[in-house]
Parts: structure tokens; sequence; C-alpha cells
């Protein structure tokens, strides 16, 4: 495994390791913000037997650049009955947030803006700030549909953060630390490995928060025409984009962190191991978008308290049974263990309680 690690104060001043790493996540977050959406409008392109953008450059690769420039041209509007100042400050709100978790997240050893050693509860702490935006859009905007979307999207959060939570806690008493970068550094076996239902559930979790298909519940066109944003044009219409594909980044990078290993990895840079594993996570995604029709909002509800909440409180209750029981166990021995306890849970689960499929619950 390369372990390349950077001083902690790189370059070796304080305000200078800021100033680099702040610069460093914004152009990451924005270069892959334009990668992420040409990746998936050509993924979902090959996927459905059609044409993706191939008119703006090679294989359409200036596509995001052209939709940038269109949208920096639009008018912004603000609806006459909708409050100017909240419909201006909401897309701020939602957009901060997501940049801040990236202070957290190591792209190789030390090369991190703050290793703090709370840095899993820091990221469950700022991620929902996000969703205070998305409210104050659906309020704002004075329009039915915009505040319809929002409540839901409010609704998802609430109902899903227990269960990802919940689910990330099997990696901290895996790894005994909160730092980000120590549970990398834990992972010579990668937790998606050892914490195989952990991960299913947070990343199940994790898509419903962030509005990704199949739950992408607060923009259904045929029910809410789009949703939270409706009512925004322009470069604030775009800030929220920006959101939406940030957090998909966000998710993809710390799914990377928790169960994946990290940047580490054999032959390549751990900046490009890291890199890789975050655009397969991102890829997953759009692989789930294409082919999962999406649910009913009951739907949505009772998959995260009947299903994902009770299996990720016996999924912290097996791990620490394991933990107290083997202590000196291999963590090859617990891989097929860990599998096996999976696919039981999940049938005998799915058995117990049904889910709403086919049709509507009250």
């Amino acid at each position: 495994m390369t372990m390349t690690t950077l001083p902690p104060d790189w370059p070796g001043n304080f305000w200078a390791h800021w100033a680099i790493f702040a610069v460093i996540i914004i152009v990451f977050v924005l270069l892959m913000f334009m990668v992420f959406v040409w990746l998936e409008r050509r993924a979902m392109g090959i996927m459905q037997a059609r044409l993706g953008p191939n008119r703006a450059g090679p294989f359409g690769i200036f596509q995001p650049a052209a939709d940038g420039l269109k949208v920096m041209l639009k008018e912004d509007i603000v609806p006459a009955k909708g409050d100017k100042v909240v419909h201006w400050l909401a897309p701020l709100v939602a957009v901060v947030p997501v940049l801040m978790i990236f202070a957290v997240v190591p792209f190789q050893g030390g090369a991190i803006l703050a290793d703090l050693n709370i840095g899993i509860l820091y990221i469950v702490a700022i991620s929902s700030v996000a969703t205070v935006g998305v409210f104050m859009a659906g309020w704002a905007s004075n329009n039915k549909y915009s505040l319809l979307g929002a409540m839901r999207q409010v609704a998802a959060v609430v109902s899903y953060e227990i269960p990802v939570v919940l689910s990330v806690v099997g990696v901290i008493l895996l790894t005994g630390s909160l730092s980000m970068q120590q549970i990398v550094m834990a992972q010579d076996v990668p937790f998606i490995l050892l914490q195989p239902l952990g991960f299913l559930l947070f990343f199940i979790g994790a898509l419903a928060e962030i509005n990704r298909a199949p739950f992408d519940l607060m923009e259904a066109d045929s029910e809410l025409v789009a949703g939270f944003h409706i009512e925004y044009s322009g470069m604030k219409f775009a800030l929220f984009y920006l959101v939406e594909y940030g957090e998909a980044l966000a998710i993809s990078a710390i799914v990377t962190t928790l169960f994946l290993g990290g940047w580490r990895g054999p032959l390549l840079p751990p900046w490009l191991w890291f890199l890789v594993k975050v655009g397969l996570v991102f890829f997953v995604m759009v692989w789930i978008r294409t082919t999962v029709p999406r649910v009913r909002i009951d739907q949505l509800m009772a998959l995260a308290w009947k299903f994902l909440f009770p299996l990720s409180l016996l999924n912290l209750i097996i791990t620490a049974v394991e933990i107290l029981a083997w202590p000196s166990v291999s963590p090859w021995v617990l891989v097929p263990i860990n599998f096996a306890i999976m696919i039981v849970l999940i049938l005998l689960w799915s058995r117990l309680f049904k889910l709403g499929w086919g049709r509507v619950e009250v």
C-alpha cells in the first residue's frame, strides 16, 4: 500500500496550509462538479441507448462550460410576492456547508485542511445545514410546489439521518477514532468488507438525504414540477445545481474514506487512488438513477423507519458483539461471517416488514 504522508502543517506554515487547501478544495469541487455533470449525462446516454452531449467539444466535454455560460446570462427573477432577502440568501446557505464538508476529507496522508479528532461528528453536523437553505428556498418562493418539495427534503433528512449516523458508528467502533484520517489508516482491510451491511445502509440513506434517484421526490416533475427551486433562475439556480452535485461528490468522498480505504492502494499515487474510488462511487449513483424507478413518498418514509433504522441498530449491536467477543481474531475471518449476516438480515426483514410496494400506505 502507498502511504505517502505530508507533514500536518505542510508547506511549513499554518496560514499557508489553510490558504493552499482552501483553494484546493474550491477548485476540486468546481472541477469535479463539471466532470460529474458530463459523466452523468454521457453515462446515462450510453445506458439508455441514446446520445449524450456530443456537440460542445470532443465527446461533449465542453458542455458543462457552455451550460455555465448560459446560466450566467440568464435573468434573475424573484417572485413578486416572495421574500426577496430569504430568496437571495437560500442558495448561499445551501452551498457553503457543502464546501465546508471537504475541510476534513483527506485526499492522501496529511493532505487535509483540518484533521479534526471529531471529523465524523463535524460532517454529520455541517451536512444538515444545507437543508436549511433548501427550506428557505421553498418558503421564500411563495409557491405551494416549492414549499411541498422543501418539506419533503426536510422529512427525508430527518428520517434518514438516524440510520446513516448509526451505520457510521460501526466504523467508529472498529477504529476507535472520529478522525477521518485515522479511519483511513485503520483500514488494512477495507471496511466495506468488514461492514457490508453498514455500507449498504449508509449508501442508501445518503442517496435519500441528497435527493438522488430513486429518492428524488423533492424534484418529482410529475408531482411538484421542479420542486423547491422552481422559482429560481440564473446563477441562483446554478448554485442549487452545484449543491446537488457537490453533495453527490461529498457522499462519494465520505464513502471512499469510510469504507473503501480512502487514498490507500498499490502502484498509483495516493491522490489518484482517491479520485478513482470517488469516481467509481459516483458511477454507481448514475447506474442506480438509470435503472431504478422513483419510489413514492410513503415508500420513502417506510424504507427509513421500517427497514434501515432497525437494521442499522442490529448492525451496531452485531459489530459491538464481534469486537468484544473476538478482539484478536483476524479481520479476514469476519468478512464471510458479516456478509452472511447481511444477506440473512435483509432477506428476513424484507419478509417481515412490507414497505408498501404496489399500494399506498396511509
